[in-house]
């Protein structure tokens, strides 16, 4: 196992996986930009590194700066934790090179998954149902073209997306060049790549996504689904383990299976996620694959007594699993909300105050 792990990220994430690492007898090394000096992450550490100015761009998403922090303090490992670089294949390449783990998927892994497109592909070529949509990115003067051969509703979609991010419903050809035009400009501010494609769009689907976790011996196991249709502004606002009752059994198993074995045929390690969509009537397709830890891992852990963190750092180490799908167990159920402030006039996302704050118990 690892002697000292640095995280590299803030908030919520680098204090739950320092939580896990603290339980482990792991040292932590928290990196922190000028804003957040003397952030909680950074008190709850055992070293603490300021890695670089306020914006991400100079901090969180400096590799060079959090590989030197990694130097500077002898972390022998890297998590990313979610968002910022943890999809980052360049980071993954140079940790490999100068000898420090990074705890994750491999290289080519975080290359293919990463962008939808070719998530597309790999999930088709191993078997999984696609949503029908465009192959390749969609260039301007193919855009009406494409999207007449496709129909409405249909989703223009960046690429390199995620977070949800990048994404837009399109009803009629009259919507579709400002939508193209806006999406592209937030695909380049977000991703720096401009790319998009279309997908078809399903009314009344639910968003289901299966926890995978594998170790480094082709072991990929489940820790069963998790329900996300609850959205707002395509952010996940109630993430719930299992999903309800609109999930039959039989779709249930197939997605399970598909999910694992789509990790077996791309050589998956790690923590990750794979997206479908479930239409009222059971059918499902393939959506996207989360090549990282997730917000939302919380509630498979409270359905299964698995702690995903610790399971990832195993499988950096090197452990071979001795569980099998079957000591996976779901227990009850599980529900996480998204606190998501919005300006009561405008309906718009607002940072505000917090006045009053109620923990659920029981």
């Amino acid at each position: 196992m690892f002697d000292k792990v640095l995280v590299a990220n803030r908030g919520e994430i680098a204090t739950r996986i320092i939580r896990t690492c603290q339980r482990m007898g792991i040292a932590t090394v928290a990196v922190f930009s000028e804003a957040d000096a003397g952030a909680l992450h950074t008190r709850m550490a055992d070293q603490s590194v300021c890695i670089g100015g306020a914006a991400a761009k100079d901090s969180y998403l400096n590799v060079d700066a959090v590989l030197d922090a990694c130097r500077s303090t002898g972390a022998n490992a890297i998590h990313p934790g979610y968002g910022f670089l943890s999809e980052n294949s360049d980071l993954c390449r140079r940790c490999k090179t100068e000898g420090v783990v990074f705890i994750g998927p491999g290289e080519e892994v975080l290359y293919q998954m990463g962008d939808k497109l070719s998530a597309r592909r790999v999930a088709r070529k191993s078997g999984l149902p696609v949503m029908p949509g465009t192959e390749e990115p969609v260039s301007d003067d193919e855009a009406i073209a494409k999207a007449w051969e496709l129909g409405f509703p249909m989703m223009v979609k960046a690429a390199a997306g995620g977070g949800g991010i990048g994404i837009h419903v399109v009803h009629s050809m009259a919507e579709l060049e400002p939508i193209i035009e806006r999406t592209r400009k937030t695909a380049q501010a977000a991703f720096a790549d401009s790319s998009l494609f279309y997908e078809r769009y399903l009314e009344g689907a639910s968003h289901i996504e299966v926890q995978l976790i594998a170790d480094q011996y082709g072991n990929v196991l489940h820790l069963h689904e998790r329900d996300c249709s609850i959205q707002r502004r395509n952010q996940k606002l109630i993430e719930e383990t299992p999903a309800s009752a609109k999930l039959p059994g039989d779709v249930r198993e197939q997605i399970g299976r598909l999910a694992r074995q789509l990790g077996r045929e791309v050589g998956y390690t790690n923590a990750g996620t794979v997206e479908f969509l479930v239409t009222p009537d059971g059918h499902f397709y393939f959506l996207e694959m989360n090549p990282r830890l997730q917000v939302e891992h919380g509630v498979s852990e409270l359905l299964t007594g698995r702690d995903i963190v610790e399971l990832q750092l195993q499988c950096a180490a090197g452990t071979r699993f001795t569980m099998r799908q079957s000591d996976i167990v779901a227990n009850g159920h599980a529900i996480e909300a998204r606190v998501y402030p919005e300006d009561p006039d405008t309906c718009l996302p607002r940072v505000g105050v917090v006045t009053g704050l109620g923990l659920p118990a029981g």
